[in-house]
């Protein structure tokens, strides 16, 4: 395959979702909607935990971050994906700015997913060992792994995009879906990517894999512990409080693993690009969601905060 002159700028051009200009115009305001509520459900439970002194705890510590990460996580794909969906027109991004939106996005994803796995170890100390849940998850242990967990992920995604930027690439640089993703990229260099794509697997492993398998033991003991719970009402608020994280375990897990941890000549160029508008504009929108519809005590405060909003304070 042909090699182009990198001594230029290099640029790369995203395929069009359709031709069709009603289409385009459809597709242009669902993902703004979409990008537009993710930023509204998110902010709003990053402001209730915030300014709710009853929700300043590590539970949702841990979600006022992720919350944040989803924000940061929808600035970083959406802005461009609205302008290559509106203009009629091919979209281009240069190589740096192919390899800053592809740091952010596996930095970004990778931080929710360990940080959805932190979640569940949470209630594991929470429901198995309550009398140590204080000391175990005390304060400044919450902070040393988010901290710690950023610092792996940004670790992660300047390694990867490092070692994409310095390939070389092909004359045809279209990519087919509408951000700059690792696996899709690298499919668009000339020179040898087996050991990128082993680099990219054992990162996809350490992120996806190893963050859902340890998911899955802390639920083992959680269930474990709540079916011993003598009191139907204290199953019944147990399972409540783990459901809602349940539903965006296998949101954002389900995604990732149909995408990273498959070979990609098993699906084809349409079922990525599908898949990816749910991971990048659908599950940032349900998240919220999921959590204040699920979770009874944000609900509350979610409630409480709207009635001190729309209604006049009495004297």
């Amino acid at each position: 395959m042909e090699t182009e002159n990198q001594t230029g700028i290099i640029q790369f051009h995203f395929q069009p979702f359709t031709t069709h200009p009603g289409m385009r115009q459809l597709i242009f305001w669902t993902f703004l909607i979409l990008f537009l509520l993710s930023l509204f459900g998110n902010a709003t439970i990053v402001l209730i935990i915030y300014t709710t002194h009853s929700l300043h705890t590590p539970m949702y510590y841990f979600l006022a971050n992720l919350a944040c990460l989803e924000i940061a996580y929808s600035c970083t794909i959406a802005p461009l994906t609205l302008a290559h969906v509106a203009s009629a027109r091919k979209v281009s991004i240069t190589l740096a700015g192919c390899g800053t939106q592809m740091f952010f996005f596996t930095f970004l994803g990778s931080s929710d997913c360990v940080l959805i796995a932190i979640m569940a170890y949470d209630r594991y100390v929470a429901i198995c060992h309550p009398l140590s849940y204080t000391v175990i998850m005390n304060w400044r242990v919450c902070v040393k792994i988010v901290v710690w967990t950023l610092a792996m992920t940004c670790f992660f995604g300047i390694q990867l995009s490092i070692l994409i930027l310095t390939l070389p690439f092909c004359v045809n640089k279209e990519i087919n879906i509408f951000f700059c993703d690792v696996p899709v990229v690298m499919k668009l260099a000339c020179g040898d990517t087996h050991f990128h794509q082993t680099a990219f697997f054992i990162v996809s492993i350490t992120v996806i894999t190893i963050p859902f398998l340890l998911i899955c033991i802390s639920y083992a003991f959680i269930v474990a512990a709540v079916l011993r719970i003598s009191s139907a009402a204290g199953r019944q608020r147990a399972f409540s409080t783990c459901s809602s994280h349940l539903m965006v375990v296998l949101l954002q897990y389900g995604c990732g693993s149909l995408i990273y941890l498959r070979p990609s000549s098993s699906y084809s160029p349409e079922e990525g690009r599908a898949v990816s508008v749910v991971y990048t504009f659908v599950t940032p929108v349900l998240n919220p969601l999921i959590y204040s519809m699920r979770n009874k005590e944000l609900k509350d405060a979610l409630i409480r905060t709207l009635k001190r909003a729309v209604l006049p304070q009495r004297k």
